[in-house]
């Protein structure tokens, strides 16, 4: 469907969310998350306390340093040997001892979480005083409909075509994820809560409420990024997500027109969502695909849409998008990470972020 066709249709045809419509970004206590694609050992980042400080300080073309992103999602999709988190990614399912690696990937001396508080601990010195917590949320992998080889829990084997049994799955990732975050005692971050990494409804939708509910049981909160037009993304307030953003998939594709991000932030706005910046390495001067016009459409629209104003924004930057450009000598690179930085930068504001944190707790 044409994208200027299918905005016409959720326009007319929203049916239920009608009564959900806001006009208005949604809020919530995280301005802007970063996507920390982490765990699989396909990936080209480590995550080593040296990796994340790009993500944490921004040093601008004349030298100046700011704190950049405040909050960090970590999620996997496949753990690169085979075996896949959420339906589609590989051609066999993750069962619990890949549950249980991913978790240990997590938890990874000098990685992941131990380097990315390691890497706040040293720069808090030599920074402007915080005036925000940096968030963490972290990925939850799905229970795959009709798995049958996951795994036991106590002696019970798990049959994934009982909603029943993957329910239970989910609330024992959730308990030993919590159990082990709780005893690092990490000073530098504050744990907001899981992440659905299936970007759909497809096949989950019947045990989205139930883990919901039970992660806000334990103080955390729920939260979604569907892609654009993902079945069930323009209902995610009835699938219990404590806040959702919407992928606006303009960036990988040249064929889909810039409109489609001023389309994205209409949507966004209608549906009380956040939306998703999204570039990667093609967006560097020296790429052969030479994506850095796309990047700056994002940085337009997002401008002429009030979303640097007034939403919470997801970043989906390749896996190591803004590593490289950080260490990039390009001037044009410079450029334009200092146009993007800067605007994140802004939203640093104590008055911004105290807006956010009033009307998403």
């Amino acid at each position: 469907m044409k994208p200027l066709l299918f905005f016409i249709c959720i326009l007319f045809l929203a049916g239920p969310v009608g009564a959900q419509e806001t006009g208005q970004y949604g809020k919530t206590n995280i301005a802007d998350l970063v996507l920390i694609y982490q765990g699989g050992t396909h990936r080209p980042m480590e995550w080593t306390k040296d990796q994340f400080l790009p993500y944490i300080v921004h040093e601008d073309s004349k030298g100046k340093k700011n704190w950049l992103y405040d909050g960090f999602l970590f999620l996997e999709f496949k753990d690169g040997k085979g075996r896949t988190y959420a339906p589609g990614y590989a051609k066999l399912n993750a069962r619990k001892p890949e549950w249980e690696w991913l978790m240990d990937r997590n938890f990874e001396k000098d990685k992941a979480f131990y380097a990315l508080n390691q890497a706040i601990e040293e720069q808090v010195p030599k920074m402007k005083k915080l005036q925000f917590k940096h968030k963490l949320v972290v990925g939850i992998p799905a229970p795959i409909f009709n798995q049958k080889d996951w795994g036991e829990i106590n002696g019970k084997v798990m049959d994934f075509s009982r909603h029943e049994d993957r329910i239970e799955a989910g609330k024992w990732y959730i308990d030993k994820f919590l159990e082990r975050y709780k005893a690092q005692g990490y000073t530098h971050l504050q744990l907001e809560g899981f992440y659905w990494v299936d970007e759909d409804v497809n096949g989950c939708a019947e045990i989205l409420e139930p883990l919901g509910d039970y992660m806000r049981s334990k103080g955390m909160k729920f939260y979604w990024i569907p892609y654009w037009n993902a079945k069930g993304f323009d209902q995610w307030r009835k699938y219990k997500f404590d806040f959702a953003w919407l992928q606006p998939n303009h960036f990988f594709n040249t064929k889909i027109p810039d409109s489609r991000i001023d389309q994205a932030c209409d949507l966004a706005k209608k549906l009380g969502m956040g939306v998703e910046m999204e570039f990667d390495a093609h967006a560097l001067n020296a790429s052969k695909e030479q994506k850095s016009g796309r990047l700056k459409a994002y940085i337009e629209a997002f401008k002429r849409n009030g979303a640097f104003t007034d939403a919470p924004i997801a970043y989906y930057e390749g896996g190591n998008g803004m590593y490289l450009f950080a260490k990039s000598k390009d001037v044009q690179d410079k450029v334009l990470m200092d146009e993007l930085a800067t605007e994140i930068i802004k939203r640093k504001s104590k008055s911004f972020m105290k807006r956010l944190n009033a009307t998403g707790k």
